[in-house]
């Protein structure tokens, strides 16, 4: 039996389970500034990530390892400012909750304080399970990652998919099933099998969030500066590009500067 779609008016981590439990799929796309947040959130994606991806996106680094907690919360309090629906996870960044319990909270009651985001989404499974547990103990919605870990880009070595073998997908699985249990609201699952994502979402009860994982999971996320065309060098097999603004953006510029140097612009009606 079909259930008919709810509309939510404020999407909450409540909401996400209820998305999962009644089969609707999840929208998920990433935003670090006011103007982008504003247009996602009056478009209706349920949930926005300030992800630690801003390093590479905003600011221009190979990796998202050298984004600040610092400005992890200026880029999240950006974007709650803009949005009056979609959910705000914001990602704790490298180096903030790794090797110390107490740390990890620090860092999440800032953002949380500062930003005034609605949750937290951390890299990793059993390594920080203390971590997990002291933020939610503290009352601090958290979202899992799991797969391919960008903030561990130096110990794999490459971005490829993760687990494909057997032992790791094992891991994965076992890694899955005690997110679940201790208390985390989400999952995401980055690069990782279609099949092993899709046993998976079928084997927990909160909602599994996919990029490069196949269409079995409960939603969908993508960096919103690739899936617009944005950006132009990065190509996955995962990415589906719904516009190309980079072609778009360049013609207009091209024509401003064009029409300045004739001195087309500003016309008589562009003036006081």
């Amino acid at each position: 039996m079909s259930v008919a779609k709810k509309e939510y008016k404020r999407v909450t981590v409540k909401s996400l389970v209820e998305m999962k439990a009644n089969g609707e799929k999840i929208s998920m796309l990433t935003a670090y500034d006011y103007t982008m947040a504003k247009i996602l959130d009056n478009a209706g994606v349920d949930v926005l990530l300030v992800g630690d991806s801003a390093s590479n996106v905003m600011a221009g680094h190979e990796t998202t390892l050298p984004i600040t907690l610092d400005q992890m919360i200026y880029h999240a309090s950006s974007v709650v400012r803009a949005i009056d629906r979609s959910l705000v996870v914001v990602d704790l960044p490298f180096g903030s909750y790794q090797s110390d319990p107490k740390e990890a909270l620090r860092s999440a009651i800032r953002i949380m304080k500062e930003s005034g985001g609605h949750s937290i989404k951390l890299e990793g499974g059993k390594e920080i399970k203390e971590s997990i547990k002291r933020i939610l103990n503290a009352g601090i919605p958290v979202m899992g990652h799991l797969g391919l870990t960008p903030q561990s880009i130096y110990k794999f070595g490459t971005y490829t998919v993760r687990a494909k073998e057997e032992e790791e997908a094992e891991k994965l699985m076992e890694d899955a099933l005690m997110l679940e249990r201790i208390g985390c609201f989400a999952l995401v699952l980055e690069k990782v099998p279609a099949k092993l994502a899709q046993k998976v979402a079928e084997a927990i009860s909160i909602p599994v969030i996919g990029i490069g994982a196949g269409n079995g999971v409960d939603g969908q996320v993508l960096v919103t500066h690739d899936m617009v065309g944005m950006t132009h060098e990065f190509n996955p097999r995962f990415l589906r590009r719904y516009l190309d603004l980079y072609k778009e953006m360049t013609g207009a510029f091209q024509k401003y500067i064009a029409d300045v140097k004739s001195k087309d612009f500003p016309n008589e009606e562009e003036q006081y």
